[in-house]
């Protein structure tokens, strides 16, 4: 299997780790041979099958894995032991860490954040400032935006949206057409 992509010289540092440009050393998806990435720790943070790939700035690092055809850019951090893959987006400021799943064709965006052991698919999609911890689960076409919480064993699915400065906890079932706000 020929490689993908290279790690170049060109490196930053983040939390005491060194990461690496990445380039791409062939064509696959959007990308050419030749473009530059975003940055990683090592190659066990990109797989370098199918199209997956990190670019602008941002970063992946220390058993953090993004594979499938996901993607993350921006100056989005994916970290920890966080996975991305499926057709996942990842990008603006947002944050993904911790033992976080970010799967299907859910979109982390904006100044999001994504921690803890939540697990996000199909389409879900958490932007603005919104932040999903704990062992919250979003599926289906869920939406949490704005100032929005979500923590504990919560569980937010169908076409449920939480937004504004809501906080859902506990064992909260958020389902259907059901908005939450504050």
């Amino acid at each position: 299997m020929q490689k993908k992509y290279e790690l170049t010289d060109e490196t930053i540092m983040i939390e005491g780790i060194v990461l690496h440009r990445i380039r791409a050393a062939k064509g696959f998806g959007v990308v050419r041979a030749g473009d530059l990435g975003g940055f990683v720790e090592s190659e066990r943070n990109l797989s370098h099958m199918y199209n997956c790939w990190v670019a602008g700035d941002a970063m992946v690092y220390g058993k953090a894995k993004v594979s499938g055809d996901a993607r993350v850019s921006g100056n989005a951090k994916v970290c920890g032991n966080a996975k991305v893959y499926g057709n996942a987006k990842i990008a603006g400021c947002s944050h993904v860490s911790g033992n976080a799943n970010v799967s299907g064709y859910s979109q982390i965006i904006g100044n999001a954040e994504v921690c803890g052991y939540v697990k996000t698919s199909d389409y879900a999609l958490v932007y603005d400032n919104a932040i999903i911890s704990g062992n919250a689960r979003l599926y289906d076409y869920a939406r949490v935006h704005g100032n929005a919480h979500v923590t504990g064993y919560a569980r937010i699915c169908g076409y449920a949206r939480v937004l504004g400065s809501a906080e859902i906890s506990g064992s909260t079932i958020v389902c259907g057409y059901e908005e939450i706000s504050c």
